[in-house]
C-alpha cells in the first residue's frame, strides 16, 4: 500500500518515469486528444453540441443545465488536483498559478468568441477579472521571489 501511494504521490516531483514508459506515451496521446476536443467545443459553431454530440438543440434548458453540469465536473477535478498540490507538491504552486491564468483567460476569450445574452452578469464574469490579475500578480510573485531565493543561495 505504501508503494502504491509513493508511486501515486512521490514525495519529490520530478522528470523521471519510474517502470514502463507505455503509460507516459499514451498519457501523450490522451493529452492530444484532449486539446482537439477542446478545440472542437470552443471554435465548432454549435461547440459540436448537434454536429458531433447529435444533442437536440432544440431541447432548451436540459441541454444548458447538462452542460453546467459537466463544467462543475471539470471545476471540481481541477479543485483536487489543486488540493493534491497544496497538500503534497508546493513546489508546484507557480505552474498551478500559471494554469489558473490560462484558464480564467481562455474561458473570458470563449465568452468573447461565443456570446451569449444573460438576465443579470453572473458573478464569474466579475469574478474572472479578479482571477486574472490575482493569477497573474501571484505567478509574478512567485517566480521573482524563487529567482531571488536562487541567487541568494548561490552566494
Amino acid at each position: 500500500m505504501k508503494n502504491l501511494l509513493e508511486t501515486l504521490l512521490p514525495a519529490k516531483a520530478d522528470n523521471t518515469i519510474r517502470g514502463s514508459k507505455l503509460p507516459f506515451y499514451v498519457f501523450i496521446l490522451l493529452a492530444t486528444i484532449g486539446v482537439v476536443r477542446s478545440c472542437i467545443h470552443i471554435f465548432s459553431p454549435d461547440g459540436g453540441a448537434g454536429s458531433i454530440a447529435g444533442m437536440d438543440l432544440s431541447a432548451g434548458a436540459n441541454v444548458i443545465i447538462f452542460a453546467f453540469a459537466l463544467w462543475g465536473a471539470e471545476q471540481l477535478i481541477y479543485a483536487v488536483i489543486q488540493w493534491v498540490v497544496i497538500l503534497r507538491y508546493r513546489s508546484l504552486v507557480p505552474l498551478m498559478w500559471g494554469i489558473q491564468f490560462l484558464e480564467t483567460l481562455g474561458r473570458m476569450l470563449v465568452g468573447r468568441i461565443k456570446p451569449v445574452t444573460f438576465a443579470h452578469t453572473p458573478p464569474g464574469a466579475i469574478q474572472n477579472y479578479i482571477y486574472l490579475g490575482l493569477a497573474l500578480a501571484m505567478l509574478a510573485l512567485a517566480l521573482w521571489s524563487s529567482q531571488r531565493t536562487a541567487s541568494n543561495n548561490n552566494r
